[in-house]
């Protein structure tokens, strides 16, 4: 008989991790921290055009990502500068 009620009877509750997840972050966790001490090595060892690459590929995990602003027609436009006009 299905349940009608809209009540939730067993099954995973709420805000319970996920196993699989915590597994896999573990698992990477530790790669990165066995890679560490030969990033570097492997870093110089490649082209500069490739260790470019890779860098620019790191750098959203490492600096905050930056949103872009944009201005409504009702906001007044003022940017704070003060500029004089001779």
């Amino acid at each position: 008989m299905a349940n009608i009620t809209g009540k939730k009877y067993g099954g995973i509750q709420k805000g319970t991790p996920n196993k699989l997840t915590k597994e896999i972050r573990t698992v990477l966790k530790d790669l990165i921290y066995k890679e560490h001490d030969e990033f570097k090595e492997h870093l110089d060892s490649l082209e500069p055009k490739q260790r470019i690459e890779i860098v620019i590929k790191l750098i959203p995990y490492v600096l905050l990502k930056v949103e872009s602003i944009s201005y409504s027609t009702n906001e007044p436009l003022d940017f704070g500068f003060n500029f004089e006009i001779l």
